[in-house]
């Protein structure tokens, strides 16, 4: 019986690999498809039916393994998850039977919602069988990486702004074409991934691995020099503000923690304040200059566009936050963010994925969502010498800042490497002491 629970945990620690790594590739790769063979909702789905065989492998080894069994029912965050999901499909067939969504919409946004949660338990699994992801993982983020990287650099450096209408992409699928204000001047950068926004969010992740090597002065040293500097201007060329904010809090957090003297932490917080107030002088002086505003507010006074992104954000927040305190127990799954669009009623996109969980779960689903999410980070903090660790730190408080402006965890790239790295990190049912 061991050596078969050995091989099924063998070959699910390979499938949750492949995972990881065709993500930063699966827009790119499904729409191609679909433009060949069709059936582009079905390809979308690939990795869910993956993670659908995945959960039944890691049910089966729980079954039979009774220390593993002992150690997940008393494991607090796996409570936490529990109740979570509990909630999610209470709120869910209450929705349904009230009739607030459809049930495509409900079925989405419980896929949205759950998808995360669910690899992570898989990968903590599989992790007490085998330690792939974590052995592995620079190859498993930083190959795919340098490609997605190398692809972006030809995007602004090279390609034709729709080249990648030639691989499928168009109205039925994914733009071929972002840009800043509706002004072709300013186009941006989305590499294999569903759009800038993600790509930039995806970079966080990258650039906090890329960072931690290069603090420890690795013998690669100008390999990952370079490599950085690519991403970082690949991030650029995105125009995702939110990304640009969460990379600089991801590296901030990094030089902290490799900073041990009192005094050097002291000249770090000077520094970064100095640096804050040069760059609002900065934005304060060049506040009137077209390409400043285009580039930094995505707008300007020859706006082509009816309402500025920034207007958007701040109103979408306002009325998300409104409808939260209107409908403290939620209005149910799939009547609030991307999931939305199937609804009947009209979306609701917050432009803040806590925003929108409380939208769907109410008070109480934001709660134990961000409870989750603060049991996973004291985890990796307590065991933060390990570099794996560090990078998850790191590019969670990056993620963090990007979830306040918009619905990061809903990206299917980012929402699979982060949390299957991160269970595949901790290993449920193993670090309960971690809690108290």
């Amino acid at each position: 019986m061991r050596i078969l629970t050995d091989t099924i945990a063998r070959y699910m620690s390979r499938l949750a690999a492949l995972i990881i790594v065709l993500m930063p590739f699966h827009a790119f790769l499904t729409v191609w498809a679909s433009s060949l063979v069709g059936h582009y909702t079905l390809l979308r789905l690939w990795k869910e039916f993956v993670l659908a065989g995945l959960c039944i492998g890691a049910l089966y080894l729980v079954i039979q393994d009774k220390k593993l069994r002992f150690r997940l029912l008393h494991d607090r965050l796996l409570q936490l998850i529990f109740a979570y999901g509990c909630l999610l499909l209470l709120v869910t067939l209450f929705a349904l039977w009230a009739g607030t969504v459809t049930p495509k919409a409900a079925a989405y946004g419980l896929l949205l919602d759950s998808r995360l949660l669910l690899f992570f338990i898989v990968t903590a699994v599989t992790a007490h069988y085998s330690d792939l992801l974590v052995r592995a993982w620079r190859r498993l983020l930083l190959i795919p990486a340098a490609i997605t990287v190398g692809f972006a650099t030809l995007q602004y450096a090279a390609l034709p702004s729709d080249v990648l209408s030639h691989f499928g992409y168009g109205p039925a699928s994914i733009n071929p074409v972002a840009t800043v204000d509706q002004k072709n001047d300013f186009q941006r950068v989305q590499s294999t991934l569903r759009g800038p926004n993600p790509f930039g969010t995806y970079l966080i992740l990258v650039l906090a691995a890329l960072g931690t090597r290069l603090i420890r002065f690795h013998k690669s040293f100008w390999q990952t020099a370079a490599f950085f500097i690519l991403s970082l201007l690949a991030l650029f060329f995105t125009f995702s503000r939110s990304a640009w904010i969460g990379v600089v809090f991801a590296l901030l957090w990094l030089l902290w923690q490799a900073v041990t003297s009192p005094k050097t932490r002291k000249l770090l917080i000077v520094a970064s304040a100095a640096t804050l107030v040069l760059a609002a002088g900065a934005m304060y002086g060049l506040r009137n200059n077209d390409y400043f505003q285009n580039v930094f507010f995505h707008t300007n006074e020859h706006s082509l566009a009816s309402e500025s992104s920034n207007t958007g954000h701040f109103t979408a927040i306002k009325e998300g936050l409104v409808d939260t305190a209107r409908q403290p127990w939620g209005r149910g799954i799939g009547t609030a963010g991307p999931a939305s669009a199937y609804n009947s009623d009209p979306a609701r996109i917050s432009e803040n994925y806590y925003i929108q969980i409380g939208q769907e779960a109410g008070v109480l689903g934001a709660g134990l969502f961000i409870a989750i999410t603060v049991v996973v980070m004291r985890r990796l903090h307590a065991v933060r010498q390990h570099e794996l660790a560090r990078v998850l730190l790191a590019s969670f408080i990056g993620i963090l800042a990007v979830n306040m402006l918009s619905h990061a965890w809903v990206d299917d790239t980012i929402a699979y490497m982060w949390w299957g790295f991160a269970g595949a990190m901790l290993g449920l049912g193993t670090q309960k002491e971690m809690d108290g």
